[in-house]
């Protein structure tokens, strides 16, 4: 069923919640309801799909995990060399470990085995393939789910409260 995102009293993104939950916080008047799809549960109650807290929540900094499916997401499971979009994706370092490459956000990137092959055991520039966007490491966790449900298209009014999408 619908998902809501729920933001501090800051108009921060913090979670995402199902709608009874957030029916729940309205009702109880702990948060407030900011925007909703028109949808209705019980006359003028209209479906909540962005929700905001009356009070400031202290949120615990959470680290994302390092992994192939993180990996894959965070590059739009995509090659990250050729643009190719399909199954034969693997994991490439952009300093590989043969040169004492390590297992971070910033040194492996997607790409399909036809590029990684090409690429060796070699730089980015040694083997003349420029990567379309330069590795990070995420914000934040959140992140993740948020741009599920913005690709999706099913909640484009997150957009203006999620930053660095």
């Amino acid at each position: 069923m619908a998902k809501v995102l729920v933001l501090n009293a800051s108009y921060e993104p913090i979670n995402i919640t199902s709608w009874r939950r957030a029916i729940v916080l309205l009702i109880k008047g702990k948060a407030e309801q900011v925007e909703h799809n028109g949808k209705v549960i019980y006359a003028e109650f209209p479906l909540p799909t962005v929700i905001r807290l009356r009070h400031y929540v202290r949120v615990p900094y959470k680290e994302i995990p390092l992994t192939r499916r993180n990996i894959l997401h965070r590059d739009s499971h995509s090659c990250q060399y050729c643009g190719y979009i399909g199954e034969d994706l693997t994991l490439d370092h952009v300093l590989p470990r043969s040169r004492g490459g390590m297992d971070t956000w910033e040194n492996i990137v997607t790409a399909c085995v036809r590029c990684n092959v090409k690429k060796g055991s070699r730089t980015p520039s040694e083997a003349h393939m420029h990567l379309r966007h330069p590795p990070r490491k995420p914000y934040s966790s959140l992140y993740f789910e948020v741009t599920k449900h913005l690709k999706s298209g099913l909640h484009d009014e997150w957009q203006k409260y999620v930053i660095g999408l």
